[in-house]
C-alpha cells in the first residue's frame, strides 16, 4: 500500500479521495489553484500545494507543475480523479517515467479505449456489439455521405477523441450531414486538438446504460453491475440510477459480461466504465469506455457496498482483487442527482459566486458528496457541479420518494441550481414508470 498520494484534482472528487485515503491510513497531498485557495477540503489533506492561477491550463491541466508538486510532496502515486488529466495517456506515461504510479489503467490500454475508433476495433475482437457505421475514421464528406446511404438515416457524427457531447452531430438527411460533418470536425479540433470523426447509425429513443468494471494486474476482472444514465441534457448526465429500470435480467447479465470481456481484451486494469446504448428491443451497442472513476460512482457503491476509490488505490498498489463475481451484490435501488450551479429557467446559465445559505438534506438513505458550504464562493473557471445527492432504498419507488424529500430539504441561496429541475424529474410520470430515453429531458421536460 502507498504511504502518500497526490490528488491532482479539485472539488468534491478531491474531498472524496481524501476521505478514502484517511480510512486506508494513506497520507494525502492535494494541489489547488488560486481560485480554490479557500476550499475547506484543503485543510483535511496532510499537505496542500498551490500550482497556479485559476485557468485550468495554468493549474489543473499543467503537467509540469503537477509533477513538481508530486516530487516536492514526495508521493508514491497520483490520483487524477475525473476530468482534467484523468484520461490523458501522456500524463500517465510521464507519471510512471518519473517513478510515480498513476492510479488508473496502463498507458497502452488507456490510449486504445480512449480513441473511439480503436475502441470499436477492440469491441469487435471481444465480440461486443457495436453500432453499424464506418470501420474507422472518416475524413472526407463524400465518404460520410456514402456511409449514411448504406446504413440509412438518421446518423450521428462523433469525434474519435471526444466526450461530454462535444464533436457530436445528428443528421437526418444529406444537407444536415454536410453541415454537421464540418461542425463536428471543427468542434473536435477545438476541444481535443484532434479533428478525427467517424459515422454511426443513430439509435432513436435509446437508453444510456453503463457497466462499472474493476480489473487488477493479476488477471482478475469483474463487473459491479450497471447504471442507467438516460436522463441527459446535451449529452450531459443529470440523473443516474442502479439497477436500470429498463433491462431484463437476461439483458443485464449479457451486458455486464460483455464489459468484462472487453476490459480483458484491452489489457485494462483499475476502475473503468463501459458505456452502451440500449434500444427498445433490448439490443445493446457499445458507445465508449471511460478510463477513470466516474462522477456517478456513488450509485454503484450504494448497491454493492464497495468503496471504489479504495479499490482503485489497492489495485494501483499491486494488490489483487479479493472478490469473485459471485461476491458482488446488487442490493436495493440507488439514484443520484447532479446538483449544478446553473439556472434551468435561463437555459442553464452558470451561477457562480458566494453561497450565503447552504442547508444540506439528511435522514435515512441519503448521502451528499459535496465540497460546498455556506460561505463558499463558486469560481467561474470550472465545471458547475457543486454536489451529488444520492439516495439508496429497498426499491425504486422508495428511492424516488426519498430523493424527492431530500431535494425538497436541500436549500442553497442565492445560487441558482438544478434542484428545481430534479424535482420536476422526480414528479414526472414517464420517469417514475422508467419510460425515458436520452432525448427525453430536452424533448419533453424542456420542450426543445
Amino acid at each position: 500500500m502507498f504511504s502518500k498520494i497526490l490528488i491532482a484534482n479539485r472539488g468534491e472528487i478531491a474531498l472524496r479521495i481524501i476521505r478514502a485515503c484517511r480510512e486506508l491510513g494513506v497520507q494525502t497531498a492535494v494541489v489547488y489553484s488560486t481560485a480554490d485557495k479557500d476550499a475547506a477540503y484543503l485543510k483535511l489533506a496532510d499537505q496542500a500545494i498551490c500550482i497556479g492561477d485559476a485557468p485550468p491550463a495554468a493549474s489543473y491541466l499543467n503537467i509540469p507543475r503537477i509533477i513538481s508538486a508530486a516530487e516536492i510532496a514526495d508521493v508514491q502515486a497520483i490520483h487524477p480523479g475525473y476530468g482534467f488529466l484523468a484520461e490523458n495517456a501522456h500524463f500517465a506515461e510521464i507519471c510512471r517515467s518519473c517513478k510515480i504510479e498513476f492510479i488508473g489503467p496502463p498507458v497502452k490500454a488507456m490510449a486504445a479505449v480512449g480513441d473511439k475508433v480503436e475502441c470499436k476495433k477492440l469491441a469487435k475482437k471481444a465480440k461486443v456489439p457495436t453500432v453499424p457505421g464506418s470501420e474507422g475514421a472518416v475524413d472526407d464528406e463524400r465518404v460520410a455521405l456514402r456511409i449514411a446511404e448504406e446504413i440509412g438515416y438518421p446518423v450521428i457524427i462523433k469525434a474519435a477523441a471526444g466526450g461530454g457531447g462535444r464533436g457530436m452531430r445528428v443528421a437526418h438527411n444529406d444537407v444536415s450531414l454536410r453541415a454537421g460533418f464540418k461542425q463536428a470536425q471543427a468542434e473536435a479540433e477545438n476541444a481535443f486538438k484532434n479533428s478525427t470523426v467517424y459515422i454511426e447509425k443513430y439509435v432513436e429513443f435509446g437508453r444510456h446504460v453503463e457497466v462499472q468494471v474493476l480489473a487488477d494486474a493479476h488477471g482478475n476482472a469483474l463487473h459491479l453491475w450497471e447504471r442507467d444514465c438516460s436522463m441527459q441534457r446535451r449529452h450531459q448526465k443529470l440523473v443516474e440510477e442502479s439497477p436500470s429500470p429498463a433491462l431484463t435480467q437476461a439483458t443485464r447479465e449479457k451486458l455486464c459480461e460483455s464489459a468484462v470481456r472487453l476490459v480483458k481484451t484491452a489489457g485494462y486494469t483499475n476502475a473503468g466504465t463501459v458505456e452502451y446504448l440500449v434500444d427498445k428491443d433490448q439490443n445493446f451497442y457499445i458507445l465508449e469506455v471511460n478510463a477513470r472513476i466516474q462522477v456517478e460512482h456513488p450509485v454503484t457503491e450504494q448497491v454493492t457496498g464497495m468503496d471504489l476509490i479504495k479499490e482503485q488505490i489497492r489495485i494501483a498498489s499491486g494488490e489483487a482483487l479479493p472478490y469473485k463475481q459471485k461476491d458482488i451484490p446488487q442490493i436495493g435501488h440507488a439514484i443520484e442527482c447532479r446538483i449544478n450551479a446553473e439556472d434551468p429557467s435561463r437555459n442553464f446559465a452558470p451561477s457562480p459566486g458566494l453561497i450565503e445559505e447552504f442547508r444540506p438534506p439528511g435522514g435515512p438513505g441519503v448521502r451528499l458528496d459535496s465540497h460546498a458550504y455556506a460561505g463558499y464562493r463558486i469560481p467561474p473557471n470550472y465545471d458547475s457541479m457543486i454536489g451529488k445527492l444520492i439516495v439508496h432504498r429497498k426499491n425504486r419507488q422508495d428511492a424516488i420518494a426519498t430523493m424527492k424529500r431530500a431535494l425538497g430539504e436541500f436549500y442553497i441561496s442565492p445560487t441558482r441550481t438544478t434542484i428545481p429541475l430534479h424535482l420536476q424529474i422526480m414528479d414526472n410520470e414517464y420517469f417514475r414508470s422508467g419510460d425515458v430515453d436520452t432525448g427525453f429531458v430536452e424533448r419533453v421536460l424542456l420542450g426543445k
